[in-house]
């Protein structure tokens, strides 16, 4: 353990900060303060309890099926074993084009059993009108490839893995129906090796919600 080294692939939640475009950003505020909290203590001891509100599609956040299937396992039923310690490739889909990512690109890769994470390069307009708008994305081809080729997680530093031009999901259907987790807004891939990493997203257990933020990290 000691050699390893750890890239956090996630995004830093922070007050008001919008991820996507009509979704309100999180409100960050204390609910006892440390001021507050020192009449409950002895002096000279105080704490801070935060409080959150916000929507589960916050930051870097996984999708689980029940995301998009109303009788699919949400983020409480997702095994660890399919979001930690996963032998992980990154796959570079011309960073920073804003175009479509077809089953080309994954040509060559073995994806079987690994969380397969798409390099685009848009993470780098983070928290910028750009970012919204234009996104790379997946085309349905490639997500039914990754899913036939038998991809463990999918994961992708833009927007959204699917186009939101219109209103169909067609990645979001093919991978999520077959129970594999989806990764999105992640961050850091220009820092990793293209292979013989592992990766790790791991959400807060929660029981009734598809979508949840995680701790996104790669280990080297």
């Amino acid at each position: 353990m000691a050699n390893n080294r750890y890239i956090d692939l996630s995004h830093t939640i922070e007050h008001g900060m919008i991820t996507y475009k009509g979704f309100p950003g999180p409100v960050i505020c204390d609910f006892m303060s440390r001021e507050a909290s020192k009449k409950f203590y002895a002096e000279g001891t105080s704490f801070q309890i935060g409080k959150i509100e916000m929507i589960a599609n916050t930051g870097t956040y996984i999708d689980s099926p029940f995301h998009r299937f109303e009788n699919g396992k949400d983020i409480s039923e997702i095994p660890l074993e399919r979001l930690a310690d996963l032998p992980a490739v990154v796959v570079d889909a011309k960073p920073g084009a804003e175009t479509a990512i077809d089953r080309t690109t994954f040509a060559g890769v073995d994806v079987r059993g690994r969380a397969v994470l798409v390099h685009t390069g848009w993470a780098r307009y983070w928290r910028t009108d750009h970012y919204l708008i234009g996104h790379p994305f997946l085309t349905a081809s490639a997500a039914e490839y990754l899913r036939d080729e038998g991809a463990a997680l999918v994961g992708i530093d833009s927007m959204n893995i699917d186009d939101t031009s219109g209103g169909t999901r067609p990645v979001h259907t093919a991978l999520l129906g077959a129970e594999i987790p989806i990764a999105e807004h992640l961050c850091g891939l220009d820092h990793l090796p293209r292979s013989g990493f592992t990766f790790t997203a791991v959400p807060v257990k929660v029981k009734g919600f598809g979508t949840f933020p995680v701790r996104a990290f790669a280990r080297l």
